[in-house]
């Protein structure tokens, strides 16, 4: 007789905070109404779903017919809700006491709304750490899943993945299912009678679970899957054929769990699951750990060796994106007050700040996305205007996690924030009745799949969407056309786009190059660290550094920050020994909501404008109604264009405009004094 296998199904909800409305309400039309109206006819169709605190507190304001659909679910019986953090954070990127108060804010609500105490938890993104453990259980967790990725990694056979297996930390300890990667790329990517199939394959014995907990969105917010899914009805078809089929059980996680013995302990390393791993490396490195893969197969017709292949850990974004680390650390600088402040509007700024989307890009969007950052940056002002009021003082902030300060200057309407590890460069530029950052900015990286860009032609890329199988490709394997004007807009930026960067070019920048990062560099000031000083009323970077023609010539410069009541002035100050004919170039990198509102001198943007022999650039933000004015004490020559990053999304290849680059080029022979006055005023 044919064992059983026991299906846990189960699927993960979640949208970015404060994400923008159309977005939701797409996501709902295309994916969760359709979703659970196919649900609601088979209420003995058992499956298990986690949704972001957030985003199931949209459907049921915004949505009420759909929420009554998953009330009804849960009061029949048919959904086990899982618990996870309330704002979606990655758990091991935030201080403990900061997880256990998420666990249990999402907890609370599931059992206020749907009568469930959770007992099992997502991990966003499976970022699985065993330091989690004691705070899950403390948090009355009692299970938790990640890839079998993680599994196999440390060698476990994938063909004995098929229950739950126990870790513990300190002698805590917690239940861990493996989710099939197999599964995965099967549902509901293939055909009914191939996904059944996959399912069937873990039946050992009496006991074996086919484990899947994945995105709800490709189930129809994917490409091509509301169309596969619900008008070709393959979600009610594969539903029926799973309740016919009596060597198929669905099961409940914490059923199964009650039910089963574990399979045995299991210790994992810190880890996500194989794509999100790759992800998090600098493109060179992913785009080798894809070739030894690739190698790997040819040579042995399987993965058996491929599996101890690692990529990078999640908390690496950190590390490949610097403006990801910067409000990850903004984080966990505010994080630290917490206790000390005990305001409830600045605990709910924090926990939203947690929130994983805008911290890491894989396939598509994250941290590419403005507005995601924007939101971050929004819950950090908010943050601030509880610590400072309208004060006006210069604070020094020592970072434990670089070794090097950051001085900012607060106003009663502005805040300012410098660093001294990135040439005493402007990093933050705060409006604090907006809760608006004019300097989130990203700048322009290589990334992995930008070599497809390159190497593919359109044929190429019409033979990849050319399958064999009867189903729809998974995002990971859409192949997008590709064509020249993408393949010239590739540009990579050698140095953080922050404001007040100090180059030494000579007469060879144009806009051209100024776009193209073409020009040449003599020295060493637009990203290397400055010594600093604060005194009663200014904060003064220094360098000494040097001009390399190719010998190194010593030449200092000293920048001055000098507040004004919304704004500051700056001075700077550059010597040299060396007689030559130069320019300097004091580069800003502006951001804003919504470029079609912005005009610079009171001209459109467009695609780029040198203006010559002027001594002000007035930068109107008509999304913001305020006008930025910098004023500088005698007539240079100004480029500025908007500095545009090429990602991947659902649909292709995008543009996005995530600053305006501005050029202020003046001429010099061995030393200058430049000063100007930054200012905002209203509209």
């Amino acid at each position: 007789m044919e064992n059983k296998t026991t299906l846990l199904f189960g699927i993960h909800m979640h949208q970015p905070v404060d994400n923008f409305k159309d977005v939701i309400a797409h996501a709902v039309n295309v994916c969760y109404k359709p979703l659970f109206e196919v649900l609601s006819r088979y209420p003995e169709f058992r499956f298990s779903v986690h949704c972001s605190g957030w985003l199931m507190q949209q459907i049921e304001n915004d949505y009420p017919k759909l929420f009554s659909t998953i009330l009804e679910l849960a009061a029949k019986g048919s959904i086990e809700f899982l618990g996870g953090g309330y704002y979606e954070p990655i758990l091991g990127v935030i201080p403990s006491k900061d997880r256990k108060a998420q666990i249990k804010k999402l907890s609370d609500e599931i059992e206020k709304k749907f009568k469930q105490k959770p007992k099992g938890l997502w991990l966003a993104e499976r970022v699985w750490e065993s330091s989690l453990i004691p705070d899950l259980c403390a948090s009355g967790i009692g299970y938790t899943l990640v890839d079998d990725h993680h599994f196999e990694s440390v060698g476990f056979n994938k063909d004995i993945l098929d229950g739950y297996y126990v870790s513990e930390e300190g002698g805590e300890h917690i239940g861990i299912f493996p989710i099939s990667k197999k599964l995965r790329y099967a549902l509901p990517f293939t055909s009914v009678e191939d996904a059944l199939k996959e399912i069937k394959s873990y039946n050992r014995d009496k006991n074996s679970a086919a484990v899947i907990f994945d995105d709800a969105e490709k189930f129809g917010m994917w490409p091509g899957t509301y169309g596969w899914v619900y008008e070709n009805a393959w979600l009610e078809k594969f539903i029926q054929a799973v309740i016919e089929d009596e060597n198929i059980i669905c099961r409940h996680y914490s059923a199964y769990m009650h039910e089963n013995k574990p399979r045995g302990i299991a210790y994992l390393p810190n880890v996500s699951y194989s794509e999100m791993s790759d992800w998090s490396l600098n493109a060179e490195d992913a785009l080798s750990i894809e070739y030894l893969k690739e190698e790997m197969f040819k040579k042995h017709c399987d993965m058996r060796g491929a599996k101890f292949i690692k990529g990078g850990i999640w908390k690496n974004f950190f590390v490949k994106y610097e403006e990801s680390n910067r409000i990850h650390k903004r984080m966990l600088e505010l994080s630290q007050l917490r206790e000390d402040i005990s305001n409830d509007k600045f605990d709910e700024n924090i926990y939203k700040l947690q929130t994983n989307d805008p911290l890491w890009h894989g396939v598509f969007g994250g941290l590419y996305l403005p507005n995601l950052r924007d939101n971050a940056y929004a819950y950090i002002i908010a943050c601030e205007n509880i610590l400072y009021g309208n004060t006006s003082l210069i604070v020094t902030e020592k970072s434990v996690m670089d070794g090097y300060e950051k001085i900012k200057m607060i106003r009663p309407e502005y805040i300012f924030r410098f660093d001294s590890k990135t040439g005493g460069q402007l990093v933050e530029f705060d409006s604090k009745s907006s809760c608006f950052n004019w300097q989130n900015t990203l700048s322009r990286r290589k990334e992995a799949y930008h070599q497809k860009i390159v190497t593919l032609s359109h044929e190429q890329m019409k033979t990849k969407e050319n399958h064999s199988h009867e189903g729809i490709e998974t995002i990971h394997n859409i192949a997008h056309h590709v064509d020249e004007e993408i393949k010239d807009a590739l540009v990579y930026d050698w140095y953080i786009k922050n404001s007040f960067i100090d180059h030494i070019s000579d007469i060879s920048i144009t806009l051209e190059n100024f776009r193209n990062c073409g020009f040449r560099e003599y020295g060493d000031f637009a990203n290397q660290p400055f010594s600093y000083f604060v005194d009663e009323k200014s904060i003064i970077f220094e360098r000494e550094g040097g001009l390399y023609l190719p010998q190194k010539h010593q030449a200092h410069l000293k920048k001055t920050y000098t507040p004004e009541l919304n704004g500051f002035k700056f001075s700077i100050d550059f010597n040299t020994d060396f007689d030559y004919f130069f320019n300097y170039v004091l580069e800003l990198n502006l951001h804003f909501a919504e470029y079609d509102k912005v005009t610079v001198n009171y001209n459109e943007i467009y695609q780029g404008t040198k203006e010559e022999r002027v001594k002000s650039l007035e930068i109107m933000d008509g999304y913001l109604n305020k006008k930025i004015t910098i004023s500088i004490d005698r007539e240079v020559d100004i480029l500025y264009y908007p500095l545009k990053t090429l990602s991947q999304s659902e649909q292709g290849y995008d543009f996005t405009i995530q600053g305006l680059s501005i050029a202020i080029v003046l001429p010099f022979s061995k030393n200058f004094l430049l000063e100007g006055l930054l200012e905002v005023s209203d509209v």
